[in-house]
């Protein structure tokens, strides 16, 4: 199994876990959404272990730990991304799996299991063609950015909220959103997986200065991130400057 493969299983399976506790309606609320984190992540750690052995491991639900960065293949994963959105019986959560070689997003895998859509990086879909009306961008529903509402001023362009990290990213490639604009605060696990599908699609994935994204860093911390189309990476940092 290549390690693409292994990233789409990986997500692929996890989705229809986390669909089945949530099917099973024994749990509601914190109690669920603690239950999907906790499950979801040991079964990726588990099977991570036992077919990428020597590989390093960080993820979201897990205590970080300095043997990661001996490691120059890591595997950067977030086993729920959008627990409150999975809580509430909506559909735009993610599974996220990646893993970075040399500090850079090298394979992804990402799952949005209540839409029955997997990404990958190894078969990246066509970025659809842009719409004739206003550019949509793609912002958190709960902590929409400042930064996002100089981005629709200057290019005219409507807001439209959505939950998870991976929901945003992938709307782009699903053709529902142009510009996935985040600042204020993310970690490498919220946008690796993502960040590696994109970029093989053929999409920009930087930082909002337009600096690459870089992984595997002491710390986790990735405060910004934009995806898009490469030609309208220009406009937005333009509108941000």
């Amino acid at each position: 199994m290549t390690d693409a493969e292994l990233a789409a299983v990986l997500a692929k399976s996890t989705g229809e876990i986390l669909l089945a506790i949530r099917k099973a309606g024994l749990l509601h609320g914190r109690s669920l959404g603690i239950a999907g984190d906790r499950i979801a992540n040991h079964y990726i750690l588990d099977a991570l272990r036992a077919q990428r052995p020597h590989d390093g491991i960080l993820s979201e639900e897990s205590v970080d730990t300095p043997e990661r960065l001996t490691h120059k293949r890591v595997w950067i994963i977030d086993p729920l991304d959008g627990t409150r959105e999975y809580c509430e019986g909506r559909a735009d959560w993610a599974v996220h799996i990646a893993l970075s070689i040399n500090g850079e997003p090298a394979v992804g895998a990402v799952a949005l299991p209540a839409q029955g859509v997997l990404f990958r990086s190894d078969a990246p879909p066509a970025v659809p063609q842009a719409p004739s009306g206003p550019l949509r961008l793609l912002v958190s529903r709960t902590r929409p950015p400042v930064e996002a509402d100089r981005v629709a001023a200057a290019l005219e362009a409507e807001l439209v909220p959505m939950g998870s990290a991976g929901a945003k990213a992938m709307a782009v490639l699903l053709g529902t959103g142009d510009v996935y604009l985040h600042a204020g605060g993310q970690y490498e696990w919220d946008n690796c997986a993502p960040a590696a599908v994109a970029l093989s699609a053929g999409l920009n994935a930087t930082r909002l200065d337009g600096a690459p994204l870089e992984y595997n860093r002491p710390d986790p911390r990735l405060p910004d991130l934009l995806i898009c189309p490469p030609e309208l990476a220009g406009p937005v940092q333009a509108a941000l400057a």
